[in-house]
């Protein structure tokens, strides 16, 4: 077992408003931001995990939330300055963070670029200000665009923008529409997902009227070829970018390692010479994890993977995946040896969910539509 790459996500857990789809650890803001007691809190929460570092450096970084872009630059730059002096960056480190249109001033991507981010995720979701209502969004069309072109103007050469598809009585012509206007804005990456209905969200007790299956693969369908014809190579399922993938969301999908710090977050952590795989999650109320930050209490959850969770959970992630992955990086990244997948692999092949060339898997088109079949396949039994 070899010591993956090392990124580390940052939850920020307050919005404006919850959306009524989202299941994110988020809090509605109802005062004024404790930004300096959180900040405070990360890094002494960063100290908890200094012995699983390995000497590593931090090749990506992904703050995210809620709305991590209602916090100041100041604030953010005693984030990054504190946790540069506890773990080294990588030279070519990718710092990402969430923003929403809505909650920008004038001039706040500049300040963010001048402090040494240089990723930027634009939560759009859509550019019809009636789906943006249906959705509980507090920004409009406008502001969607002003968001992305402040991106631009602040300097970045890299952005995602957040699009979802399926929304509550969405035709196609309107989903492919939000495509057009993504495009036109020239980010250098686009995700592009289904909206999917998660227990403990408004949308699940209070269920809007969402477009039939089969439309929805015709939207899904139809989007891919349009965004190929734009440059935009999907690399993932519901990512496509135009030669940026995302770094950090690659680590993930590769079975990488990443440390997970903030209210809620989750971790994990390769301890090779054991040759065992530990999962953290810390403690979710963001006023309990501002207490407990600095005592080992913060982490609320800690979890060995089994020899089935490993194989399951490496499926999970490189799956998703176009180009699949190599049998080696499963051998490396879980101790495991490649016997442990093949009556699996043989039955996916059977079933034309899978596809197997030498040493590479992945994922069939059809086993990408049905990738909860095909993950089932290696559940023991």
């Amino acid at each position: 077992m070899d010591l993956p790459p090392l990124s580390l996500y940052v939850h920020i857990p307050w919005c404006v408003r919850k959306c009524p789809y989202c299941d994110f650890n988020s809090h509605a803001l109802n005062s004024e931001l404790p930004e300096r007691d959180y900040i405070h809190a990360l890094l002494a929460d960063c100290q908890h995990d200094q012995h699983h570092i390995q000497g590593r450096k931090f090749h990506s970084i992904f703050i995210g939330g809620g709305t991590p872009s209602l916090f100041s630059a100041e604030s953010l730059d005693r984030l990054l300055s504190g946790l540069r002096q506890q773990i080294a960056f990588d030279e070519q480190i990718e710092i990402t963070l969430e923003a929403n249109p809505g909650t920008l001033e004038q001039g706040k991507f500049k300040e963010f670029r001048d402090i040494g981010i240089n990723r930027l995720s634009i939560g759009v979701q859509s550019f019809n200000n009636d789906m943006l209502g249906r959705l509980g969004r507090i920004h409009d069309r406008r502001a969607a665009i002003k968001a992305a072109e402040a991106a631009h103007d602040a300097g970045f050469d890299n952005f995602n923008l957040d699009v979802m598809f399926a929304l509550p009585n969405q035709t196609r012509a309107e989903a492919i529409k939000d495509l057009e206007y993504a495009v036109a804005l020239e980010p250098t990456h686009i995700s592009w997902y289904q909206l999917t209905i998660e227990p403990n969200t408004l949308f699940h007790h209070q269920p809007p009227s969402l477009p039939p299956d089969d439309l929805a693969w015709e939207i899904q369908s139809q989007g891919q070829h349009y965004l190929a014809e734009q440059a935009y190579a999907q690399y993932e399922i519901s990512a496509y970018s135009r030669n940026q993938p995302c770094a950090h969301n690659l680590n993930y999908w590769q079975f990488g390692d990443y440390l997970g710090i903030g209210a809620g977050a989750h971790g994990k952590i390769t301890h090779p010479i054991e040759e065992r795989i530990q999962r953290t999650q810390r403690i979710r109320h963001p006023q309990q994890y501002m207490a407990q930050a600095a005592t080992p209490e913060v982490i609320s959850q800690t979890r060995e993977l089994q020899q089935a969770d490993k194989i399951l959970e490496f499926m999970m992630n490189t799956m998703r995946l176009q180009a699949g992955v190599d049998i080696d990086l499963f051998e490396s990244r879980t101790g495991l040896a490649r016997t442990d997948l093949e009556p699996a692999i043989n039955k996916a092949m059977e079933l034309k969910l899978m596809h197997r060339d030498d040493n590479a898997l992945k994922a069939t088109p059809h086993g990408q539509q049905y990738l909860n079949e095909l993950l089932e396949l290696f559940l023991p039994e």
